[in-house]
């Protein structure tokens, strides 16, 4: 049943009240902090299927699916299913166990490019693990990244970062944290993210010392920017030229944007890749995998270290397992895509019928939001021809006009990632009527902007 939201925010008042005097400002992870759009966080009492509700009984559209895993949506039978049958056996053991094979075994199998996967317990140290590996292969220090892309809070990539780093960024030139060692960043070329030249300009410097590249396939941290055509393939191109390694960061579009990940939408066989989100059904997991002579140099069989108390947690594998079964139904991707088109189409028209300047991306179930009349390198606006390929494409854009945006569809029983540097995610629990209410209050909400 849809509900329309009260104005009553009391209890999750009182709860950040209270958070804010044993939690370092309220929040463990600054991207559930409202920081970027004023106001305070809402604390979520429950959720089920498309919908959060909140500690005061509010009800919500959720476009923010735990910033991605949730493709099935809230509770979803099979995998609460599968988190009860595992707990009546456990809920960890120190030891493996054959579902972490199992899971393994369906990695390897729906993305080529991994012939061996080691699970670990989250993002960011997937990309850390990943990373060191890499070094450990070539015999190489320095790394490059891309300006906007996320690859969690390790200190040689917390350099022009995006996701919450964006918001908390600190001297231009300078890590993005402090507490980070110049001497890590210098380790870290920066390059724009689709800037194929600025990548061949590079190799042709300094190839030899690179170790490998990094990189979000479809950007997903500063808002969601898909790759320009030609830039993956330059990417697979001068690291195979130079022997350098490629990792895809697919923490977030693996088994988001396709049951092959990016890398099997667009083509592209990564060295390395890395995984989280969706392969741990809502549940702390990551991973990383590739080529078998690159992960064979992995302990206990190579020299470059890595471990985990908690990795392959059974909860998270069963979990996990649940959902890319759940996934991998025929047709499961293709609805998906429909769903997060009929909704961006929806939020274009009533965008325009306001007046306001805005525009959208989507690869799969990942989605993006712009409001794109700021202005670009101080001259002009973005034109509804140019699509958003850029970083400072994305930091140009009217982060106000998000603010209020974002308020109106709070107000309106919407929830969206309180930033304009996060993506959005719809899940197969979208339904029309979910997409309806988005659209009835997004129609409130653009008049606001435009009347703001």
């Amino acid at each position: 049943m849809l509900m329309s939201n009260s104005v009553n925010h009391k209890e999750s008042a009182r709860l950040f009240a209270r958070a804010q005097r044993v939690i370092p400002g309220g929040v463990n992870s600054p991207v559930r902090a409202f920081r970027n759009v004023g106001g305070e966080p809402r604390f979520i009492a429950s959720a089920d299927g498309a919908w959060l509700q909140d500690a005061d009984g509010n009800r919500y559209v959720d476009y923010v699916g735990a910033f991605g895993p949730l493709i099935l949506g809230h509770r979803h039978p099979a995998v609460i299913a599968a988190l009860a049958e595992q707990l009546e056996r456990g809920l960890g053991y120190g030891a493996s166990t054959a579902a972490e094979v199992e899971l393994a075994e369906k990695i390897c199998a729906l993305m080529p490019a991994i012939e061996q996967v080691r699970l670990v317990t989250s993002g960011t140290e997937a990309a850390m693990s990943a990373i060191r590996l890499a070094r450990g292969f070539t015999g190489r220090e320095r790394i490059v990244k891309f300006e906007g892309c996320y690859h969690g809070h390790v200190d040689g990539l917390l350099v022009k970062a995006g996701s919450g780093a964006l918001t908390y960024a600190s001297t231009p030139g300078e890590p993005d944290s402090k507490g980070v060692p110049r001497g890590y960043s210098e380790l870290t070329y920066i390059l724009p993210y689709n800037d194929s030249a600025a990548v061949e300009a590079l190799f042709a410097r300094a190839g030899g010392d690179i170790a490998c590249v990094i990189v979000e396939p479809v950007a997903g941290n500063m808002n969601c920017v898909p790759p320009a055509a030609g830039f993956l393939q330059c990417l697979r191109d001068v690291c195979s030229k130079h022997d350098a390694l490629l990792i895809f960061d697919e923490v977030m579009t693996g088994f988001r944007v396709g049951l092959g990940g990016a890398q099997g939408l667009y083509g592209i066989t990564p060295d390395l890749s890395t995984l989280g989100k969706v392969i741990g059904g809502g549940l702390p997991v990551g991973a990383f995998g590739g080529r078998r002579e690159v992960m064979e140099c992995i302990a206990p069989l190579g020299p470059v270290y890595q471990a985990g108390t908690l990795s392959g947690s059974p909860l998270a594998v069963a979990a996990g397992l649940a959902m890319l079964e759940a996934v991998s139904e025929a047709g499961f991707y293709e609805r998906l895509d429909a769903r997060a088109a009929e909704l961006l189409a929806g939020l274009r028209q009533l965008a325009a019928k306001a007046g306001v300047p805005f525009t959208t991306t989507q690869v799969g179930g990942m989605f993006g939001c712009f409001f794109s009349g700021g202005a670009l390198s101080g001259e002009r606006a973005l034109g509804d021809d140019e699509p958003i390929s850029r970083f400072e494409q994305v930091m140009a854009c009217d982060a106000e006009a998000f603010r209020v945006f974002f308020h109106a569809m709070l107000k309106g029983g919407v929830y969206l990632a309180p930033s304009p540097y996060e993506a959005g995610f719809i899940s197969s629990a979208h339904s029309e009527a979910e997409i309806e209410h988005t659209l009835k209050a997004a129609a409130v909400a653009f008049e606001t902007v435009a009347q703001d």
